[in-house]
């Protein structure tokens, strides 16, 4: 027994012959859209009206001036915008504006917080501030299990140079202390 695939026209339903020209069409946004984009597929012929049928409009957001919520998203006609201008022709006063800069991705939003007590110890590079270092003296037991856990060298007060990065007491006083 055999299985045969017979693909069909989201627009007509007609069947997609193999010499068909078929294209996909991305839906980005409709009033019934309701899960976010979908794709369709259709033929070149049925979609080449498309861009005759195609709108000059404007999308718009329009954001609350203090900053609340979230800002609304209007499209309308290019004509109905540009006559909102009633001063100075709309292609002069966009021309004109103020440009809009997207927000700069904030990396330190990446960057781990070495001064919590999930992140407190791990190597890296760069100074080792206060709040790290303390955690790492206070609790050394617990930072050294999650290195130990993770598969990461442990803290060693003994080592000069852990002794040094976390402001242990030097590795000698250490050693007469225990004798």
């Amino acid at each position: 027994m055999g299985k045969k695939t017979i693909h069909v026209s989201d627009f007509s339903g007609t069947v997609l012959r193999p010499d068909d020209e078929v294209v996909r069409v991305v839906v980005l946004e409709h009033p019934d859209l309701v899960a976010g984009p979908v794709q369709l597929d259709a033929t070149t012929a049925e979609v080449e009206s498309i861009d005759d049928a195609a709108l000059d409009v404007a999308v718009v957001e329009i954001h609350d001036r203090h900053g609340g919520g979230e800002p609304r998203r209007v499209v309308l006609t290019a004509s109905e915008f540009d006559a909102m201008a009633t001063d100075v022709p709309m292609a002069q006063l966009l021309k004109t504006a103020e440009r809009v800069r997207p927000p700069k991705a904030r990396k330190a939003a990446d960057k781990p917080d070495y001064g919590t007590i999930e992140y407190a110890g791990r190597p890296h590079r760069g100074r080792v501030t206060e709040e790290e270092a303390r955690l790492v003296r206070e609790q050394l037991d617990e930072v050294n299990k999650r290195l130990a856990d993770a598969g990461i060298r442990q803290v060693d007060p003994a080592d000069p140079e852990h002794a040094l990065r976390y402001d242990f007491p030097a590795a000698t006083t250490t050693a007469a202390t225990a004798s």
